[in-house]
């Protein structure tokens, strides 16, 4: 197993620079951060953890700014976004910066994605939140032609682009490994419909597995476990693990990993809104 850190790095947090050169001085795998582009005060979504939303929501930086900063000055250190919230994002500008930060860090980029769980903070990006899943689908297959293809188009239901030229490409093939975050069981059958690796929510090797879900836990052991056949057939991804661990972050796996889906309890998924595919 590969350890790696997480930090929302704030204004008055230790800077990236700094916490990406002692994990790697250390042996550390690789750094992880989160995304949040503002908090509305506003409360249609209750946070997941309970309670309030603590400060650091408020303040984190932005994530492709600080892992920058981590790549220039490291060489050995993946760089991961743990999650980024690609609902909210527009899908051209966000290839770019994920092929951007591909390059300056040689091929060091996970692309760490989720769908979000704050309603207010979606509207204000002009996000449905019902239809969030549907839209991030899309927007990371029209990524994928982006990153793939010299002259991509993309035509679906919410993103809908003619035939443009853009670059630069990632330099991992076919683009970086993308590891799709959420609870079981959409999250996972996300990753399994366009990702390559699954972040579980942190909570859920906590919590019970419900009688639906014992009923079909080898039925979806077996899909799970397609992930891992999946990410060993690819060629061009890097092939090592790296797990994210951190007091506030979700625990992450490498794309590479044959052993991703390690078994645990699974989460009850008597919740429908925790999304489909």
């Amino acid at each position: 197993m590969r350890i790696g850190g997480a930090m929302f790095f704030t204004d008055y947090s230790m800077s990236p620079a700094e916490l990406a050169r002692a994990l790697e001085e250390r042996g550390f795998d690789s750094l992880w951060v989160p995304e949040h582009s503002h908090i509305p005060l506003s409360r249609k979504s209750p946070f997941p953890s309970g309670g309030d939303v603590p400060k650091k929501y408020y303040d984190v930086m932005d994530p492709f700014v600080m892992l920058g900063a981590a790549a220039a000055v490291t060489k050995t250190l993946l760089l991961g976004t743990g999650i980024c919230l690609i609902a909210q994002r527009d899908p051209i500008q966000t290839a770019k910066q994920v092929a951007s930060i591909d390059q300056i860090s040689a091929g060091r980029f996970l692309f760490g994605i989720g769908n979000g769980w704050n309603e207010d903070e979606m509207a204000n990006h002009g996000t449905v939140f019902e239809s969030r899943h549907k839209l991030a689908r899309e927007r990371v297959e029209a990524m994928k032609e982006i990153w793939t293809k010299s002259k991509p188009e993309y035509h679906g239901e919410f993103v809908n682009f003619d035939p443009m030229m853009t670059w630069p490409k990632p330099v991992q093939k076919p683009h970086p490994p993308i590891i799709v975050g959420g609870a079981f069981p959409f999250g996972a059958r996300r990753a399994l419909r366009y990702g390559d690796g699954w972040m579980p929510t942190a909570r859920e090797a906590r919590m019970r597995m419900c009688r639906p879900c014992c009923r079909n836990s080898a039925r979806w052991q077996t899909k799970l476990a397609a992930i891992s056949r999946r990410c060993r057939s690819r060629s061009g991804a890097p092939r090592r693990t790296s797990t994210c661990s951190s007091a506030t972050a979700t625990t992450a796996s490498r794309a590479s990993s044959s052993a991703s889906i390690p078994p645990r309890p699974i989460r009850s998924c008597r919740n429908s809104t925790a999304g489909r595919i």
